[in-house]
């Protein structure tokens, strides 16, 4: 059974516009996601540190998060030391900052960092990010979001219910179209092999 022509267009077509939505997103930056999060609930966050510089590796990140964000613990990660600057012990602990290092992260990849926090307020958190390359080039990225290197933000609120804006659903639907039709088609494509 062939493919016929009109479900190859759209399977492209869709494949087009999955890229175009994508390539937004595309401009690598240091995030920590999920970049809206419910206030007061303890949540994993990741905090992802891009490798731009051509001919060189991340080497160390440090991280400060804003006040009110608070830090419980820390996932480890292969390859890299944490040191961890904090007032108080226990409960009563507060994370200042946190440094990552001993790691080689090549051009084109990203630098992940989880952690288990708790946003105390509804309101949007900015944390301060400095990254350090192997050729000794140091990248803060704590400017405005307008910048080429915005600070890191989350967005905590009382609720998420109704969180989501028109553009998400309307990706995800068109991303849920893509993989139906796609998987259609190979599925098409190995029944005429057959």
């Amino acid at each position: 059974m062939r493919i016929p022509m009109k479900a190859r267009g759209c399977v492209f077509g869709l494949t087009a516009i999955g890229a175009l939505l994508m390539a937004g997103a595309a401009f690598a930056h240091a995030e920590v996601s999920p970049p809206v999060a419910k206030a007061k609930a303890g949540q994993v966050f990741t905090l992802a540190v891009p490798t731009e510089e051509e001919n060189a590796t991340t080497t160390t990140v440090e991280m400060t998060p804003p006040s009110g964000f608070a830090i419980d613990s820390f996932a480890p990660v292969p390859g890299w030391k944490r040191q961890v600057q904090q007032t108080g012990r226990g409960e009563e602990a507060v994370i200042q900052k946190v440094t990552w290092s001993g790691g080689s992260v090549p051009t084109g990849e990203d630098a992940f960092f989880q952690f288990l926090a708790t946003p105390t307020s509804a309101k949007t958190y900015t944390f301060d990010v400095r990254q350090s390359y192997s050729n000794g080039k140091v990248v803060d990225w704590s400017g405005p979001e307008s910048s080429d290197t915005p600070a890191p933000t989350v967005e905590a609120k009382g609720s998420l219910g109704g969180s989501s804006s028109l553009l998400a659903i309307v990706a995800l639907v068109l991303g849920a179209a893509g993989v139906v039709i796609g998987l259609v088609a190979l599925f098409a494509g190995r029944r005429s092999l057959a």
